[in-house]
């Protein structure tokens, strides 16, 4: 069993912020299971690799044996967080919410231990408040310390409008820790603010103040911005296990070591032992090679990971299409669209439904030049150069 100080050494590892660290190590000298939080508002239904981070120091306390709590914010995700926004976001309908959330709890229980997170939804609480409720949580903070914050500093500055809504955000979200009596609560570096608003409300409501763990934000696979899907530079949970492997082969070999820091569960020494190899010479894609089958593994399995790399020699994957692609025109028989499945068995790329999903599974189909995305679905009228493993290829129409 782990001393309490060799318990805080692990969950330091990658960390940006630890607020403060000596109630953290006061209270795992308690001996006691801590009540760890994390909150995700489900504004989109897929989940990439920058999501994860959290999540892998979730799991870190949950191999600690303290409890996790997995808040999904259902009631919050319909205000939507106002943080690094500079206009106020769209809300969400409850119907949209409920959707995403259900979404989220399938991908999350890939890496947290469903027999050891709690997962509760804020709307179980922040529900049954009313409007007097909200008044004297509204009481709890002031509109020149609420201004302080730095996206709405900056939209006060450049006259933006900034509703009245947009304030309570951070309210409700540091309710949840009181209404939690969490011990400890996880975000991102721009998630502080709203975390340190924990801190305060627990305060306030007669409660032992949390301890504030924040990671950083994961780098794209540019190197440059933070992984996002609308940027293109996310590799997604639900990605195929070849799309994961290439994505990960293909970003720069100094995003590596960042990688490995907060995506991987090997241990530091280890880590260290590949970055002096590759200082001595040894090749850098062997290096992300292992990193990529342990995320394909914890995500599709041990099997996907070690077929993974069948992908690779694909002719699409290297930007290479043939002057003499074969045309094929096949019908929607009167649909708008069909899914991948479809499209590669009607059009003979391969033998039959089963083929395609094996084919689709192993991440090995392109269409011009691009990994598939799992749910793409072709519309009556396009054409795609598809690839279907590495010999199969052919320029399709759909037609009605």
């Amino acid at each position: 069993m782990m001393t309490p100080e060799q318990q805080l050494v692990l969950i330091k590892r990658g960390c940006e912020e630890l607020i403060q660290e000596e109630e953290l190590l006061a209270r795992l000298k308690e001996g006691r299971p801590l009540r760890v939080k994390a909150g995700f508002d489900p504004t989109a239904p897929d989940l990439h690799l920058g999501h994860t981070v959290l999540m892998n120091k979730l799991r870190t306390f949950q191999g600690l044996g303290h409890e996790v709590i997995f808040l999904i914010g259902d009631f919050t995700g319909m205000i939507g967080d106002p943080t690094g926004k500079n206009v106020t976001r769209k809300p969400l309908t409850r119907e949209q919410v409920l959707e995403n959330a259900k979404s989220y709890q399938e991908q999350v229980f890939k890496i947290l231990d469903p027999g050891l997170t709690r997962v509760v939804f804020n709307s179980e609480w922040m529900g049954q408040k009313s409007a007097a409720d909200l008044i004297a949580l509204a009481a709890q903070y002031t509109v020149t310390r609420m201004l302080e914050r730095d996206d709405f500093s900056k939209r006060f500055a450049s006259q933006q409008p900034i509703a009245i809504h947009e304030f309570l955000y951070p309210l409700l979200q540091g309710y949840d820790s009181v209404a939690l009596e969490a011990d400890v609560e996880l975000g991102g570096t721009d998630q502080k603010f709203n975390l340190l608003m924990g801190r305060t409300l627990q305060g306030r409501y007669g409660q032992p103040a949390q301890v504030v763990l924040t990671m950083p934000i994961l780098e794209g696979l540019d190197g440059v911005q933070k992984m996002s899907k609308s940027l293109g530079n996310y590799i997604g949970v639900n990605d195929a296990p070849g799309e994961m492997y290439q994505k990960l082969l293909s970003m720069p070999d100094a995003l590596t070591w960042r990688y490995f820091e907060l995506l991987s569960f090997r241990a530091a020494e280890e880590v260290e032992g590949f970055r002096a190899e590759v200082e001595e010479g040894r090749n850098p894609q062997e290096i992300k090679k292992l990193l990529a089958e342990e995320i394909i593994a914890r995500f599709h399995g041990a099997g996907a990971a070690a077929g993974a790399h069948k992908a690779a020699g694909n002719v699409l994957a290297k930007g290479e299409i043939p002057e003499d692609v074969p045309v094929v025109v096949i019908g929607a028989d009167g649909q708008e669209g069909l899914p991948l499945m479809a499209v590669l068995s009607r059009s003979g790329l391969t033998k039959n439904s089963a083929a395609a999903k094996d084919v689709m599974q192993r991440g090995a189909v392109f269409i011009d030049g691009q990994p598939a995305p799992a749910d793409f679905r072709m519309a009556v009228g396009q054409t795609h150069v598809i690839q279907a493993g590495k010999k199969a290829i052919a320029r399709i129409t759909l037609d009605k």
